[in-house]
C-alpha cells in the first residue's frame, strides 16, 4: 500500500489537513471512525466519495506518522 498515492495535502482544502484525494474527509475523520469501532465498509457508507482502498490507505498514514523517529542529539 502506498498511502502517498491517495494522500494530498492542499491549503485550498479542509484548512490544509491531510485528505483521501479527491474528497474533502481528512485522514482523521476515517482514523476517529475506525477508534470508534466502525469498519471500513461503513465508513464508505457513511462517505459514499471513499473506498475501502482510501480507508486502508488512511490507516497506512497514520501507521507512517506514527513511527518513533531517532534523532541523534548534539554531543
Amino acid at each position: 500500500m502506498n498511502w502517498k498515492e491517495h494522500i494530498s495535502v492542499d491549503p485550498a482544502v479542509c484548512h490544509g489537513q491531510a485528505c483521501l484525494k479527491g474528497t474533502r474527509v481528512p485522514v482523521a475523520v476515517v482514523l476517529d471512525n475506525l477508534a470508534a469501532g466502525l469498519t471500513a465498509q461503513e465508513i464508505c457508507a457513511s462517505y459514499p466519495s471513499l473506498t475501502p482502498t482510501a480507508v486502508q490507505a488512511a490507516v497506512a498514514y497514520a501507521a507512517f506518522l506514527a513511527h518513533e523517529r531517532i534523532m541523534p542529539l548534539p554531543g
